[in-house]
């Protein structure tokens, strides 16, 4: 069979926030092909990620990423990763590229599965899937008692291990941030596991990072996430050979492969996050899982947004028994949550199971998303590029 369609949407809440909150917009992906459909999702920006999906050709290497896409095969996964290899050498001038084949990739993949009727975990090679614990994936409260008070939410809620992030944090002094730590260890009691995503917040400023360790360590800080942008390598290095025991984390700002190569040979993380709908999609972020667990570094999945790019997050992993943990998110706009009638929802042990089902296992909600769809028009010389398709 080969690929007839790629349609993509723009879906929107009807007010963006300037708050760390991907979940307040998507850019959703139908492919079809032989009569089958699948579904990815795009962690970017999405009227630029539509772009660079029609865009005019600049040249050679600056073509549409679409026009690589349309009219291939696909029957096996082996030609999954041909679509890519034509991608990455006719769209390599656009810097969006990465992101929108990734959304493209997990309907391929999902698309697959459709067809065979086997989840992508499957496809992917592994025999089972092993349980992930879910950690809450929150921003920090505006103020300490609020983080205080959202940290016995999730205490109360089960969940073993819980993540704070963005918000504050950063902005206003190490003393600050012991205030906003100390509240969350003290909401969460001393067995659960407190992570902390500082959001880059420190650029390459290795100062920064090394003035809060001792209240990191203090409150029993698991690991620091971002503390620096990605690719400030040598503070990452610096920060990690004086952390002990806390782990630092990072690699959801990677967009290839090889940018998150380069966090794990030179960055000293302990823990390397990739987001499925940046770095390529399923196939390139099961390439980097692989080398993590070679590696002795713990692989885990950024995700912030809907439980369809939950899903495809967490398939690169889904076998392998030491990478355990899973970024879950809990304060999902209401975009997100409906995007998808299907749901990962922790178990009676507080566990993540991937479905046994065709594909992905998720099914959007196409009626819920009508009232989101954004309608789109990019027209160039009088030539109409782009127009929102029928969702339905």
């Amino acid at each position: 069979m080969n690929i007839e369609a790629v349609d993509f949407f723009y879906l929107a809440m009807p007010q963006i926030d300037d708050i760390g909150d991907g979940s307040q917009d998507a850019l959703l992906i139908r492919v079809a092909a032989g009569g089958y459909v699948g579904w990815g999702e795009c962690e970017a920006s999405p009227l630029v990620t539509i772009a660079s999906m029609v865009c005019p050709m600049s040249h050679s290497a600056c073509k549409p990423v679409l026009a690589s896409v349309l009219g291939a095969p696909l029957n096996t996964p082996e030609d999954i990763l041909k679509i890519h290899e034509q991608v990455h050498q006719n769209s390599m001038d656009l810097l969006q590229t990465d992101h929108a084949l990734s959304g493209i990739d997990i309907a391929l993949w999902d698309l697959l599965g459709q067809r065979y009727q086997e989840p992508v975990w499957k496809l992917l090679g592994y025999e089972q899937t092993y349980p992930k614990t879910p950690y809450a994936s929150m921003l920090f409260g505006d103020t300490p008692q609020e983080t205080l008070d959202k940290s016995k939410a999730m205490r109360e809620h089960g969940f073993k291990a819980v993540k704070f992030g963005w918000g504050p944090f950063g902005k206003h002094g190490p003393e600050a941030d012991r205030d906003q730590l100390m509240a969350a260890r003290e909401g969460l009691g001393a067995d659960t596991l407190l992570c902390v995503d500082a959001g880059t917040i420190w650029g390459a400023d290795l100062a920064q990072g090394e003035m809060r360790l001792d209240a990191l360590r203090e409150a029993e800080v698991f690991w620091l996430e971002e503390p620096f942008h990605t690719g400030a390598l040598g503070a990452y290095k610096a920060l990690a050979a004086q952390s002990a025991p806390i782990f630092i984390a990072g690699g959801e700002g990677a967009h290839n492969e090889h940018m998150a190569r380069h966090m794990m040979d030179y960055g000293g993380v302990g823990y390397v996050q990739i987001d499925t709908g940046r770095i390529g999609g399923i196939t390139v972020a099961k390439r980097v899982a692989d080398y993590a667990a070679a590696h002795e570094i713990r692989f885990i999945n950024h995700t912030f947004t809907s439980h369809l790019a939950l899903s495809a997050s967490i398939q690169p992993y889904a076998g392998l028994r030491d990478h355990h943990l899973c970024e879950y998110p809990v304060e999902l706009q209401s975009l997100a949550y409906e995007l998808t009638s299907d749901h990962l929802l922790p178990d009676a042990n507080g566990d993540i199971h991937l479905p046994d089902r065709p594909g992905l296992g998720m099914t959007p909600d196409l009626a819920a998303l009508q009232k989101y769809l954004i309608d789109t028009e990019i027209s160039v010389g009088g030539e109409t590029l782009y127009k929102t398709p029928a969702l339905a």
